[in-house]
């Protein structure tokens, strides 16, 4: 065997392994999954719901919860974080149902019960897949979407390709290739690429009132990240921050739940901007009426 070919395969078997390894690498920073059996049973203190799944085209089996409020108003999708499982995210559906509405939770796949190879095309299309279940009974214009962390990325695609009311981004990313990089910066772009999620891409085309919650605290994803994106779609943007809030204890301010209180309850209609000061500032001046 010739001596080039030789230094070629040294240096080839050298570069698979390397993305190999790399490959692993990614998937372990960015998500930290906790499987549950299949006979595990879900329990929430003075909460009614029920558990489901739902069966993708490639057979992979997505696993819920439907928290169920009295006489609910409209429901929220909820969109976790990148960890553990939604036996741990359930305990926050009372912040929604406590307001009138029901609550959807999945696993991502690799996630509690949920199973099915991972990537962000599938992740993508079976929450497109829970999203159309829901429109089956359920009018848009009372589904609300809410994306914490990793999942906000998530909920501003769907937000982007569907009309729900609403949608809510709390600790959103501008994109998880920028997030990744700036924890792994000898990781190549060509690796990075396969969850780029996009969040600031996607929201270009979001036509729904906008709710974005940060902490100013925030050491993961910095509050400037959402003031960024706030600048996206400024008029039906509205940012609301946590002062001294970080990453994982928004639940802890008082002050949030007020937010999402006010957030929910809210009409999602434009304002009307035609008699306010704003034009006042701008020098305009209106026509005096005889």
């Amino acid at each position: 065997m010739p001596r080039w070919l030789l230094v070629l395969m040294v240096i080839l078997l050298a570069y698979i392994a390397i993305s190999v390894a790399l490959y692993y690498l990614q998937e372990y920073f960015l998500f930290k999954p906790e499987k549950l059996p299949k006979d595990f049973q879900f329990a929430y203190e003075n909460q009614k719901f029920e558990e489901y799944n739902i069966t993708t085209r490639d057979n992979a089996v997505i696993n819920g919860i439907w928290f169920r409020a009295e006489k609910p108003k409209g429901v929220v999708l909820y969109l976790k974080g990148n960890s553990k499982s939604i036996k741990g995210w359930g305990k926050f559906a009372v912040d929604f149902t406590r307001n009138g509405y029901d609550v959807i939770m999945v696993d991502y796949r690799g996630f509690g019960k949920s199973t099915g190879r991972r990537s962000a095309k599938a992740i993508k299309h079976d929450l497109q897949l829970v999203y159309d279940k829901i429109k089956k009974r359920v009018a848009e214009k009372y589904i609300i979407l809410y994306g914490r962390s990793l999942g906000s990325g998530f909920a501003a695609k769907l937000a982007s390709m569907n009309n729900p009311r609403m949608l809510i981004l709390d600790a959103p990313y501008y994109s998880l290739t920028k997030v990744t990089a700036r924890y792994m910066p000898f990781m190549p772009l060509s690796v990075l690429i396969r969850y780029p999620l996009p969040t600031y891409k996607w929201l270009k085309y979001v036509q729904c009132p906008i709710h974005i919650i940060h902490g100013t605290h925030d050491k993961l994803i910095p509050f400037k990240t959402s003031v960024k994106l706030s600048r996206i779609k400024p008029k039906l943007t509205r940012l609301y921050p946590v002062i001294e809030g970080g990453h994982k204890n928004l639940n802890n301010f008082e002050s949030y739940h007020k937010m999402l209180t006010e957030i929910v309850n809210s009409d999602p209609k434009e304002i009307d901007l035609s008699d306010s000061s704003i034009h006042v500032a701008h020098g305009k001046k209106r026509k005096r009426q005889a």
